[in-house]
């Protein structure tokens, strides 16, 4: 396929999928001639391909070839995202597609701006399908655990290139609606096609989007419009609940407001979600209560490694208005027995996850109670990964990883299978630098296993890898899976009033 029959497959590739009309084909050939500083196109140019990454792979090395782009990932993701935005419907367009389908049905909107997400390119549907994924059966249920591999790492050309350039205030964060067909830079990714929705949740303007990497099904971003740090309040939980009335085949999430017990952007307003059924939504109660005055509330705490309770109740404002009172005395509650204290030096510890659902004609509201302090004895956090478990994850756990789905680093996918060699043949684990932080582990892993081979070597070391990130859960939970633990859990539930 030369790069004519590329230029033509790409455009015939945008009719077919509906990203443009056959009316814009002239247009849109004129368009990508001008990216790839090209002053004709062939004449009767055949449809080689309906593959877009072998059409790009095309355009790509076209580019490289001729100077107009490096021979790197985070180059030729800027390049090709430049070309793949003169196929993408203007944002007035997709808003108003997007309205048209709602007026019909939520789900029928999502299917719509989803598959535009997948159609352009947004989501690196190629990238996705190498992802690592496998489930650990547990006294929990069903754990996910994946290993991403959708989001390049940067090479060592493009590391040193964004280190000599001016630093840029545009967009403020990755989540600004600024990011909306800007080009990017080797230390920003290009989003010429990408697209936001323009939401109201409680009253306050926000913007629906896909992340490009998507941990789960149709994984979605909600966004303020205005550049807010996180907050978690009464407020915050309404407007889960108002996005779940929006949006009832979606749940929707959100990390906590502070360091350790939060996720990686904490300077921007936002919350997660999707159409997936997480291994903590399955979980039932343990124990049931209520509190006075919301007997209307079904309340209880979940069958799970961290500490959560769950609210039900077919009225979100007097659920709501109980998670409330539940946030105000969880911010204050200091436990010495139980290591938990609110404050020390000052500092705010103690905080929750949300997430909201609408499940059997009821809406549910769980609040997964988190605290951030740390010791000298754990620097990186108490209720955090402990250092016996960094080899395989030493990351905050976030909102995605409470409702129990491991995302795992990428270099696991590489060390796992050295690993693997490394136990059948009976090498020196110690000795190799790139497995050698998982040597510990692995002696356990050779006394736990009588027989270990090479059909059974993957599977035994990704079960333990799911044991391993149920001990993780357990160790970010702020009440202990014992009995005393359980005690000191009911002593905190009673002092909601």
């Amino acid at each position: 396929m030369n790069i004519y029959e590329a230029i033509n497959s790409l455009i015939e590739y945008g009719v077919r999928e509906g990203l443009i009309e056959k009316e814009d084909k002239v247009w849109a050939v004129n368009r990508v001639l001008e990216i790839l500083n090209m002053d004709s196109m062939e004449t009767g140019a055949e449809v080689k391909s309906e593959n877009l990454e072998e059409i790009l792979k095309v355009i790509l090395d076209f580019a490289v070839e001729k100077g107009l782009c490096e021979d790197s990932i985070v180059y030729k993701d800027l390049f090709d995202t430049k070309v793949m935005g003169v196929l993408t419907p203007r944002p007035s367009q997709v808003i108003k597609t997007f309205n048209d389908k709602y007026a019909v049905s939520p789900k029928e909107a999502t299917d719509y701006y989803y598959n535009l997400a997948l159609k352009t390119d947004y989501i690196r549907e190629y990238r996705i399908k190498n992802d690592v994924k496998w489930v650990t059966s547990t006294e929990y249920g069903d754990i996910d655990i994946t290993i991403n591999l959708a989001k390049p790492e940067k090479d060592p050309k493009a590391i040193a290139a964004a280190t000599k350039m001016e630093q840029s205030s545009y967009p403020t964060c990755m989540l600004c609606k600024e990011n909306e067909g800007y080009a990017g830079r080797v230390n920003h990714p290009a989003r010429q096609n990408h697209r936001v929705i323009p939401i109201c949740l409680d009253g306050v303007d926000a913007f629906l989007q896909y992340s490009p990497y998507v941990y789960y099904n149709e994984h979605c971003i909600v966004f303020d419009d205005a550049h807010t740090p996180m907050k978690i309040s009464e407020h915050k939980f309404r407007r889960l609940c108002d996005f779940v009335k929006k949006f009832p085949h979606y749940f929707l999430g959100s990390n906590s407001d502070l360091p350790i017990a939060g996720g990686s952007i904490l300077t921007h307003e936002h919350f997660q979600g999707g159409s997936y059924t997480f291994a903590m939504e399955k979980a039932d109660y343990e124990e049931k209560f209520t509190f006075d005055g919301f007997e209307d509330v079904e309340a209880g705490i979940v069958k799970w490694p961290m500490s959560v309770i769950r609210l039900k109740c077919e009225d979100t404002d007097r659920m709501c208005a109980l998670a409330g009172k539940i946030l105000a005395t969880w911010r204050d509650y200091t436990d010495e027995e139980a290591f938990i204290y609110a404050y020390t030096d000052g500092q705010i510890h103690n905080t929750i996850t949300p997430i909201a659902r609408f499940r059997d004609g009821k809406y549910e509201l769980d609040l997964v109670l988190r605290n951030n302090i740390t010791t000298e004895e754990y620097p990186d956090g108490f209720y955090h990964p402990h250092p016996e478990y960094h080899h395989i994850k030493k990351e905050n756990i976030g909102l995605i990883e409470v409702m129990g789905l491991a995302v795992l680093p990428s270099r696991l996918k590489t060390e796992m299978a050295i690993l693997k060699d490394a136990i059948l043949q009976n090498k020196d684990i110690k000795a190799d630098e790139r497995i050698a932080k998982h040597f510990d582990w692995a002696e356990m892993i050779k006394s736990k296993y009588a027989d270990i081979n090479a059909d059974n070597c993957d599977g035994i070391l990704r079960d333990e890898i799911g044991i391993v990130f149920t001990a993780i859960l357990g160790q970010c939970g702020v009440f202990e899976r014992t009995e005393e633990g359980k005690a000191q859990f009911m002593k905190f539930v009673s002092q909601v009033k």
